[in-house]
């Protein structure tokens, strides 16, 4: 709606990557209105070409997913997760982590290419939102009144609440004033993707060796046959050099680091680099502003939580805010800010933490600390309600859920 010549919406979300995208769709999905805002063009969120990023999508953010009307879209396009396999380097007593008989994947593999396309098609046939590719905020000001954002091009937008979702370097939290306890790990990623000779079972393994975790994780197959998602942490002082090997050479030690249970393996797609840190807000929320996402909280990708903990955010955020409408408060209003941000601020922080403590405690080398690692591995597989807790977390389904997460609309 334009009055004045400035465009109201019930939101402003800056930043239209995964989260910002979903959460504009989760609202939509309940009538509420939004406008997204992002610098990057429509073409880039289309483009094709295969960058070797993937995310798993959690069973309970699929069930999101399909109650906001995504399911259709994405059905059979991504690789379902039966198991994952953890392990002490490829030393016996790997720990498998396995749904229950009655229940479905532990998550979907899902390439991040697909997943921007999907979410960026939805949006733009969505009914209440609006969207703002390759601009920016050149003028952001929240008041008693709401909030007014400026964009680089003279357009001007109004709403009751703004929502930060630009990622780890969010400049609507820096202008907030609200302060990140951040650190940065002494590793890369370096992430492929690989075809192999044997299929991988739809199993995820997360391999631990003391220069860092390396995880194969299942992807669908194409016309070249079984494919999976590499993510190796490797020292940062060795990252370039690794990055830099020769084909031959880095699919070697790829091979080395799988005892070749894949087979023989080759390049599906350009490698990639990027550095490893840690970022958590100590609030995320201030006056009409809430943040979701990496604006938020970043993580080592050791156990695959980001992405699904930003969606928890989503449906979080939705549900409050769907529920703050029916009773015709602002959307704005302190006190919705304040729930958000009891139900998202500690579980947040415990995710994180325990992602910091698994990437600590299994980057300490030395034989004495293998051996006790393997025991910890056997203990957990030998107590059923220590071993379903961790399928919980894999599930995405431990903790007070939010109703989107249980594939329930609010």
């Amino acid at each position: 709606m334009a009055t004045n010549g400035i465009k109201s919406s019930d939101v402003i979300i800056l930043g239209g990557g995964l989260v910002g995208q979903t959460l504009a769709l989760a609202l939509d999905a309940h009538g509420l209105s939004c406008a997204v805002v992002d610098r990057m063009p429509a073409e880039a969120l289309l483009d094709t070409s295969y960058d070797g990023r993937v995310s798993a999508v959690a069973s309970a953010s699929w069930k999101m997913l399909q109650a906001i009307g995504l399911g259709e879209a994405l059905e059979g396009k991504g690789c379902p997760i039966s198991t994952i396999r953890v392990s002490e380097g490829m030393e016996p007593g790997a720990l498998d982590f396995e749904p229950a008989e009655d229940e479905g994947p532990l998550g979907i593999m899902f390439e991040n290419r697909l997943l921007r396309a999907t979410l960026f098609e939805a949006a733009q046939k969505a009914e209440h939102v609006a969207l703002y590719m390759g601009r920016s905020a050149a003028d952001v000001e929240r008041g008693a009144g709401g909030v007014t954002v400026t964009l680089d091009d003279g357009t001007l937008l109004s709403a009751p609440l703004l929502v930060g979702a630009e990622g780890r370097n969010s400049s609507t939290r820096e202008a907030a004033g609200l302060k990140i306890a951040r650190w940065r790990y002494p590793h890369h990623a370096i992430v492929a993707c690989l075809n192999h000779e044997k299929p991988h079972g739809n199993i995820a393994y997360e391999i631990f060796y003391a220069e860092g975790p390396f995880a194969i994780l299942p992807m669908l197959g194409d016309t070249n046959g079984h494919r999976s998602a590499l993510v190796w942490s490797v020292p940062e002082k060795d990252g370039p050099a690794t990055l830099a090997m020769n084909e031959r050479a880095f699919l070697a030690e790829v091979h080395k680091r799988m005892d070749g249970f894949l087979g023989e393996v080759s390049l599906a797609a350009p490698r990639s680099a990027y550095p490893l840190g840690f970022h958590n807000a100590a609030k995320i929320t201030a006056d009409r502003l809430a943040l979701v996402g990496d604006s938020a909280h970043g993580m080592h990708p050791i156990a695959g939580q980001g992405l699904n903990v930003g969606f928890r955010d989503v449906a979080a955020l939705t549900q409050v805010l769907v529920e703050g409408a029916r009773l015709g408060m602002d959307l704005g209003d302190a006190q919705l800010m304040e729930r958000y941000e009891r139900w998202r601020g500690l579980d947040t922080l415990m995710v994180a933490m325990a992602t910091d403590g698994l990437t600590r405690l299994f980057g300490v080398p030395g034989k004495t600390a293998s051996r006790i690692r393997r025991f910890g591995l056997g203990a957990v597989g030998r107590i059923p309600p220590l071993k379903r807790k961790f399928v919980d977390e894999a599930r995405g389904s431990s903790g007070k859920l939010p109703l989107l997460l249980q594939g329930v609309t609010v």
